[in-house]
């Protein structure tokens, strides 16, 4: 049952992702210029995190390789070569580096986190906890970064039954 809700989160946060939602900005003033600091990082981070709370959260981060199979398709569609083993080859490479990058900025500043799950196949990333004000000096520091959201439960009601 929790392996289900982890994939209704995962498919939910790769189908607003792949439709190219657009957010309003309907935010107020004081939440503005989170959201605008957001948009100017080279990592998407989730404006519905506090990024100055010191409280230990739960995130899924989203590398920027594309899990093997996504990889190989998408070259495919661009008319370049890419095999199965290559397109593996850089989604462990993007996981070594991550980790790399996680030892030289937490380990070295004493900073507790928990990498949870490994991801690689809906996509590739991780989830793990840390404490929310760390999650800024991350992606800015990290090359292997793309998104970071909030981890959070997503309950679904069950459908109605014809009579």
């Amino acid at each position: 049952m929790k392996n289900c809700y982890r994939g209704v989160v995962l498919a939910t946060a790769m189908l607003s992702i792949m439709s190219g939602c657009s957010y309003e900005n309907n935010y107020p003033n004081d939440q503005e210029k989170e959201v605008k600091e957001t948009m100017n990082r080279s990592a998407y981070i989730d404006p519905a995190i506090d990024l100055s709370s010191k409280q230990t959260i739960s995130v899924i981060i989203e590398f920027k390789p594309k899990p093997a199979k996504v990889a190989v398709i998408e070259a495919e569609a661009k008319g370049i070569p890419l095999t199965l083993e290559e397109a593996e080859k850089h989604v462990k490479e993007s996981h070594l580096m991550f980790q790399k990058e996680l030892h030289e900025l937490l380990d070295k500043n004493q900073t507790p986190y928990t990498v949870r799950h490994k991801y690689t196949t809906a996509l590739n990333g991780v989830s793990m906890e840390l404490p929310a004000n760390e999650i800024n000096r991350l992606a800015e520091s990290s090359s292997v970064i793309s998104r970071i959201y909030l981890n959070r439960k997503i309950k679904l009601d069950p459908p109605i039954l014809p009579f």
